[in-house]
């Protein structure tokens, strides 16, 4: 233990000394790193990242590029400080018993998780019957960048966003003319992965379209998955004020699986899934106005070879505008609109005639307001509120307040108190151990945080601290008292991240989270350390990672299990043409032996190769 908070207060020395080095040290002034980036995830429109109280990461297509995964989630493992997902395998998640893809943000995200938001352009995204997202839907392809929220918005975004949100903003073609690229990798354990893409824009009309395979025998026994993607994402802009823009997604997989790897235990059950969504969005932009207008639907069919058998929907409307009142003011006021659910059943049972657990579907609505005001030349204050409506519990409150203050022209310090809730789900209210009674869980966040740029903007960090607390959130007690709000929460903890170029040619990023836990969570770990550093030769680029993740409650079950492990992964890259790349990676050069989820044993040392093109 003293050994890890060397390591923490090792960081937060190098968050803070370089103030004293300012002066001494040289570095590039040449492709900077940019600090105040406009974001959307934080107030619905277009702002400086610099002036919205709350925590919010951003990582951007070259850092997704520089990864050989095919699915989103694991790029942002360590990258999001705070911020933890869960593997089993070479490639894929999966989906009950035995899955992975549990995403926890400072402790808050639940198994499976349905305390930490999916967006895909702040569209809502989650399995209607179970809640949760589907991992192995989110491809690294299709997505421009990602901004994750490290706490609370549900003030914004409502029911599922108690822990924070991901947000992956999509590709749009902004060049005129043709553009496309195309990637083959092949690797341990006949793991094999095809990617394509393409986009065109000529005037007015822009248009992304991509198709993805995967497929891999997998490190252990009945550990194959396999899964194909296809999007398409068309775009018009009719004026300087209105644009329009409609994607659609389709991704059908199947998965495996193997079993705990313990003595004569045996293998799961297989799954076949088709997960898909539709979208369309309408914009508006004016000097002292801005909005959207926008609808979406997800839907998806789950078979599994126990008979189980689901069909389920979430579809709603997100309808929100922003007013420019005065000098230093902006008013945002939305509603959004709801209804989720499905049919869930088992085929074999009752002797093969059948047994249906539920069929029906849930309607939440929300209206919320939040105010931006620049008091000072320094100081800019937000505040806001929700109402929410819930078909079956009621209604609920949200306020959130928080403050941004610019200490000097490259150092601001933030704060902000929020509340987070999130709706118990169909699964919850109506399924196996079902309470009708029960409340949404909620949770309040009281943050603060320094950002600051050094060298000309050439290095960046950042420091948060926060504590989360509640005492209402959703626990499965077990026969006979099935699923109860007695469920607590107390977390503590600090986040760091650090980005620096300190040549042209070199790029640093590191993280660093700790996270104090009054009741050990799963997929938590106490401490995680991201190291990640990106080096040019000419035509040559070398990337190579480290990250040590300790005291991670890898569990799902009531039992708490602790372990920590050291991940090395490397990766050369080398331009043969200007349109023809070759790379090479490495995964687990320590041949670390670990279990992200337990008795789920994660491959020791891979290594994978392929060729990527770019039209």
């Amino acid at each position: 233990m003293k050994i890890q908070f060397k390591i923490a207060f090792g960081l937060l020395a190098t968050f803070i000394y370089p103030f004293a080095l300012q002066a001494q040290m040289h570095f590039a002034t040449e492709d900077t790193i940019e600090i105040n980036e406009i974001i959307v995830t934080g107030t619905q429109v277009k702002v400086n990242r610099n002036t919205i109280p709350m925590a919010v990461s951003v990582i951007n297509r070259t850092q997704i590029e520089e990864s050989d995964e095919s699915a989103l989630l694991p790029i942002l493992n360590g990258r999001v400080p705070g911020l933890f997902v869960t593997e089993r395998g070479v490639t894929g998640f999966g989906v009950a018993q035995g899955s992975a893809g549990q995403i926890s943000i400072r402790g808050i995200g639940g198994s499976p998780t349905t305390g930490v938001l999916m967006l895909i352009d702040g569209h809502p995204q989650f399995m209607g019957i179970m809640g949760h997202p589907l991992p192995d839907s989110y491809v690294a392809s299709d997505v421009e960048r990602v901004e994750v929220i490290r706490g609370p918005a549900s003030i914004l975004y409502g029911s599922n966003a108690m822990g924070g949100v991901i947000n992956i903003i999509t590709k749009k073609q902004h060049d005129e003319g043709t553009h496309g690229n195309a990637r083959i990798s092949y690797g341990s354990y006949n793991t094999q992965k095809y990617m394509g893409s393409v986009g065109f824009k000529k005037n007015k009309f822009s248009t992304f379209i991509s198709a993805n395979h995967d497929q891999t025998d997998g490190h252990r026994p009945h550990s194959d998955f396999k899964i194909t993607n296809g999007y398409l994402k068309l775009g018009y802009d009719f004026n300087d004020h209105f644009s329009a823009s409609t994607d659609v997604s389709l991704a059908a997989f199947e998965s495996a699986d193997p079993g705990p790897d313990t003595l004569n235990a045996q293998a799961g059950e297989r799954i076949d899934i088709l997960r898909g969504y539709w979208a369309f969005t309408l914009l508006n932009e004016f000097d002292k106005a801005s909005g959207a207008i926008k609808v979406f639907y997800n839907f998806g069919e789950h078979e599994i070879t126990d008979g189980f058998h689901s069909t389920d929907h979430n579809y709603g409307a997100n309808i929100y505008e922003s007013f420019n009142l005065f000098k230093g003011n902006t008013l945002t006021t939305g509603f959004d609109f709801m209804n989720y659910g499905g049919l869930a059943e088992n085929v074999n049972a009752m002797r093969g005639n059948g047994i249906v657990f539920a069929d029906t579907s849930i309607t939440e609505l929300g209206f919320y307001t939040q105010i931006q005001q620049q008091l000072t030349k320094k100081l800019t204050l937000n505040g806001g509120i929700r109402y929410q409506h819930h078909s079956e519990y009621g209604a609920q409150w949200i306020p959130a307040v928080g403050f941004a203050y610019e200490l000097t022209t490259q150092a601001t310090w933030k704060g902000t108190i929020s509340k987070g809730f999130r709706s118990p789900t169909m699964r919850e209210l109506f399924l196996w151990g079902p309470n009708p009674n029960l409340n949404p869980e909620t949770v309040w966040n009281y943050e603060t945080g320094l950002t600051k740029t050094f060298f000309n903007g050439n290095m960046n960090g950042e420091l948060t601290l926060f504590i989360i607390e509640g005492d209402n959130l959703i626990i499965n007690a077990g026969p006979p008292n099935g699923f109860q709000n007695t469920g607590e929460v107390s977390n503590k903890g600090i986040e760091f991240a650090l980005n620096a170029e300190p040549f042209k040619d070199l790029k640093v990023n590191a993280t660093y989270s700790y996270i104090n836990m009054k009741n050990p969570v799963y997929a938590t770990p106490a401490h995680h350390v991201f190291l990640n550093a990106h080096y040019r030769i000419k035509k040559l680029q070398l990337m190579t990672s480290i990250q040590q993740v300790s005291d991670l409650d890898n569990d799902p079950s009531r039992v708490v299990n602790k372990v920590s492990y050291t991940l090395l992964n490397a990766k050369a890259v080398y331009n043969l043409t200007r349109n023809l790349k070759v790379f090479v990676s490495a995964k687990n050069l320590l041949n670390t032996k670990y279990e992200v989820n337990r008795y789920y044993t994660m491959p020791e040392a891979t290594a994978f190769g392929g060729l990527s093109f770019i039209l």
